[in-house]
């Protein structure tokens, strides 16, 4: 990185995005918050992407959490009500994972080297960053978890985003015999499969941790990581096959539909569309044109609910 004499933070960001330098690791050398670099980025260069990069395409975060298990006291094993009062420590963010669609960048993070709060930045700039969230049961574990410790730690809400759930996306589209990450990587999955624990078997692994063992966090960050690199592949082959996925053309400055080929008809109750298949991803989408004309409109009838 090149030494950059100039008179403010602004100009400075400027010339360090120019020379491809992300706006995260700007907003680190600058001592700025990365909201207020990437505000100020976007002014400046029109746009919610890198200037160097390719301003077309979401940003999709591909991310997992692990936690601290809570501490409990009570008198028994089987089919127990706990009260506030027998919690003796909550739980809390043990580690993190997260990656970019079509990044190389792989971000971990655990609490053997940083703090929760330290972790629970780095999980806000990313989110920021991110247009997408996707996740294994992301919409009801990681996602609601994260802003739960952001919220008590005194964090501002990250920019909104949308959340890909591959596991709803399982539930919605199949009828699989499980719908975990670790059965559905090794069914589909080429590349990653989600890991089995080694040395720290079953809940071993979350004990050791929190005794701070070296070996224990060693596990877990091969762990964390390859849970991420599968999550993502299984997103790769579940895509094509979800028809409720959003619509990324919508992030592109210029709509480019030479990648999707014409292949019959799609109905409503009350229209006709034409359908398409992308040739690289294998998904379907309809034109947004209703075919029939102004009399067969007129002339149909709808449901009376």
């Amino acid at each position: 990185m090149n030494t950059v004499q100039t008179n403010s933070w602004q100009e400075q960001a400027e010339v360090l995005a120019r020379e491809g330098i992300s706006w995260r690791k700007i907003a680190k050398t600058l001592g700025k918050g990365k909201s207020t670099v990437s505000d100020h980025l976007r002014k400046v260069f029109k746009s919610d992407v890198h200037p160097t990069k390719e301003k077309s395409g979401p940003r999709i975060l591909f991310l997992d959490i692990e936690t601290f298990a809570m501490t409990l006291s009570g008198w028994g094993l089987f089919n127990q009500n706990f009260s506030i009062e027998q919690i003796e420590q909550d739980w809390s963010i043990l580690s993190f994972c997260a990656k970019f669609a079509g990044g190389e960048e792989i971000y971990y993070q655990a609490i053997d080297e940083y703090s929760e709060k330290e972790m629970l930045q780095t999980l806000w700039d990313l989110m920021d960053e991110a247009d997408y969230v996707c996740g294994h049961n992301a919409r009801k574990f990681d996602v609601k978890k994260i802003f739960s410790r952001m919220i008590v730690n005194g964090f501002d809400r990250p920019r909104p985003f949308r959340i890909i759930d591959t596991l709803e996306v399982s539930k919605r589209c199949f009828g699989m015999s499980s719908n975990k990450l670790a059965y559905l990587t090794q069914l589909l999955c080429k590349e990653y499969v989600k890991s089995d624990h080694g040395k720290f078997s079953g809940f071993s692994l979350w004990k050791e941790c929190a005794k701070g063992n070296p070996e224990a966090f060693e596990e877990l960050k091969k762990y964390n990581i390859l849970d991420v690199l599968s999550l993502e592949e299984l997103y790769t082959v579940l895509q094509r096959w979800d028809t409720k996925l959003p619509v990324f053309s919508v992030h592109s400055e210029i709509i480019d539909n030479s990648d999707w080929e014409s292949c019959g008809f799609v109905y409503s109750n009350l229209g006709k569309y034409e359908c398409y298949r992308n040739k690289k991803t294998g998904q379907y989408r309809r034109s947004r044109r209703n075919l029939l004309t102004k009399e067969q409109r007129d002339n149909l009838l709808a449901n009376i609910v």
